[in-house]
């Protein structure tokens, strides 16, 4: 796969994020596919921050393997990321902030040394600018024309006074103009204007406007990294979306409050990280008893209790299976990119607003915060939410004996608005008739009682079979005949395609089961790819194997041979390469 990478570490606080974003706008402007990944600290400033672009003509899936160009703002940049620089690639960094010895760089390193400070500091004291110098150098090196970057620059700093915009032209300007005195566009260089320009999102922003495209009318969040960006792009967007959006005090507020507004009849969601939802889970109890739609963002960060903020990890799933004391249906959605994220938001809508229960979107640190290229096509944003109340009024306030939660074949009842005349209800949080009329424990014992708690319960979670037959099955890609399968699901998918790509590309038949629904699962599907597979290796990035303990208890096929990882990083493709390769010389069950 033809790619290109460029990678920019320092501490917090040096406009990184800036300098990386505007590189992955860099390659879809021009009609590149772009991927961007971002690793920073929970703290305001210093420690190590860093951000690798990657862009592609073909669609990538994750941020790859290799870097082109590495620029370094300090030297513990150069000892972390250096080794990963590939044939041709540069280092760049400015000797008036640090040395380099270059007998410690890969042999096939190149270095070029860029006095971005004192290029910067003609047009500013700041030292901020010298991250547009490097912007300049860097364009130059991968091909791509001044003019897109400049387009980028005034985007970035149109909203801000005349002065600062001119002195990040000059000085980008400065750095093209150095780097074209002082170097040359690398040997992998990208040709300008390969194609139409491309959307560039991450997942928190694909699952609101999801969201928003579902007919979400109510956005109540408290923040809570990774899940914080979600609420953050969805603010300034209200208006024009046409939804409201709320800060609550605490995750317990936010998720009765959006329970309170589904009950009422407003598409509603709530969105936070692990320890956010830990404390919803008895919310979610309520949602499930009252039979209330409900949308939860799970953002998932490495844990247990605070763990690592700002890192990836997919540690979630067990708690998410049992949230909420005692057993009601719910829908766990994994999307795998940023386009599964925008499709599954509005998927979740349905689930929940049909089967009149809990679904979760369980994306990652990694699916939440990493940029992703698309193509307008891949967002379609002519969806109508059909209307689910379909209960009319009696004509002339005749009574109707409207049962709310009537026992049905699919565990469906009637739903009406709540004012509605001669379709009032009773709505609890405990055990209830058909009419919403509480059994609690005064009626305990007694035989009617006993009946209509089994009655109950067994309508409720019908609705699980009609879950897994209203979503599609998981599909097998790649080739049929694989030597191994791979299994794995949210953003863990994304480097198992650019895996793939590769795997095949070099003749190691592999394909790939990717389990969009975690729950409940396809299992007819599943047993039935599992049983024919060669060799099968689950991928997740948790220490247990969440989803493949759930395979086994759903299925009863144990898969032993398992890639894991917990350290806090997202999966990088070589990784399962090799793993995969192991598998098919002959080794693993």
């Amino acid at each position: 796969m033809q790619d290109l990478s460029l990678r920019v570490g320092g501490q917090a606080g040096e406009g990184i994020a800036t300098v990386g974003e505007t590189f992955c706008r860099l390659f879809t402007r021009n009609g590149y596919h772009a991927y961007g990944h971002t690793a920073y600290q929970s703290v305001i400033r210093a420690g190590h921050v860093w951000f690798h672009a990657r862009g592609s003509p073909d669609r990538i899936w994750s941020q790859g393997d290799s870097i082109d160009v590495l620029y370094a703002l300090d030297q513990q940049t150069v000892s972390i990321h250096a080794q990963f620089i590939r044939d041709g690639g540069v280092l760049i960094y400015d000797p008036e902030k640090f040395t380099i010895d270059a007998s410690s760089l890969p042999k096939h390193a190149t270095l070029l040394a860029v006095p971005t400070l004192a290029l910067a500091r003609k047009y500013a004291s700041e030292p901020l600018l010298q991250g547009s110098v490097a912007m300049g150098v860097c364009t130059f090196l991968m091909g791509m024309p001044f003019e897109t970057l400049k387009v980028l620059l005034e985007e970035n700093f149109g909203g801000k006074k005349k002065e600062i915009l001119e002195s990040n032209l000059k000085a980008a300007d400065e750095g093209y103009k150095f780097a074209q005195q002082n170097s040359k566009p690398l040997a992998r260089a990208f040709k300008p204007n390969y194609g139409p320009a491309k959307l560039l999102i991450t997942g928190n922003q694909a699952v609101a406007l999801g969201a928003a495209v579902a007919g979400c009318k109510i956005l109540v969040q408290y923040p809570m990294t990774p899940a914080t960006a979600l609420m953050h792009w969805m603010a300034p967007h209200a208006t024009t979306m046409k939804v409201m959006v709320k800060q609550a005090e605490d995750e317990i507020a936010a998720i009765n409050m959006a329970i309170g507004a589904s009950a009422g009849g407003i598409r509603a969601m709530t969105a936070s990280s692990g320890g956010g939802v830990a404390l919803m889970v008895e919310a979610m109890g309520l949602a499930g008893m009252a039979e209330v739609p409900l949308v939860v963002v799970l953002a998932q960060r490495s844990g247990p209790s605070t763990g690592l903020p700002t890192k990836t990890e997919q540690g979630d799933l067990n708690m998410l299976l049992g949230a909420g004391q005692g057993e009601f249906p719910r829908a766990i959605l994994g999307p795998g990119n940023v386009i599964e994220a925008f499709h599954q938001a509005i998927e979740a809508f349905e689930l929940a607003e049909k089967w009149q229960t809990l679904a979760v979107i369980a994306i990652d640190f990694t699916n939440a915060e990493d940029f992703q290229s698309v193509d307008i096509a891949d967002f379609p944003l002519d969806y109508e939410p059909a209307s689910l109340f379909t209960v009319p009024e009696p004509k002339d306030g005749a009574p109707s004996n409207f049962k709310r939660y009537a026992y049905t074949a699919s565990g469906v009842s009637p739903r009406s608005i709540p004012g509605q005349k001669g379709l009032e209800f009773v709505m609890a949080s405990d055990e209830h008739d058909e009419r919403g009329y509480l059994i609690s424990d005064v009626l305990s014992g007694l035989p009617k009682s006993v009946e209509i708690r089994k009655a109950m319960m067994e309508k409720r979670m019908r609705k699980l079979a009609g879950i897994v037959a209203s979503t599609a099955p998981p599909k097998l890609e790649g080739p049929k005949d694989a030597d191994v399968t791979i299994v794995a699901w949210g953003s863990t998918a994304s480097p198992v395609r650019d895996a793939l790509t590769e795997l095949n590309a070099e003749g190691v038949k592999t394909n790939f089961l990717f389990l969009a629904h975690a729950y409940p699962l396809h299992t007819k599907e599943i047993t039935e790819v599992l049983t024919h597979a060669k060799k099968v290796l689950l991928v997740e990035c948790n220490f247990s194997g969440q989803i493949g303990r759930l395979i086994r208890t759903e299925t009863g096929i144990d898969i032993r041979n398992k890639l894991l990882k917990y350290d806090g990083e997202p999966f990088y493709p070589h990784e399962i390469v090799r793993k995969v390769k192991e598998l098919a010389r002959g080794g693993g069950n």
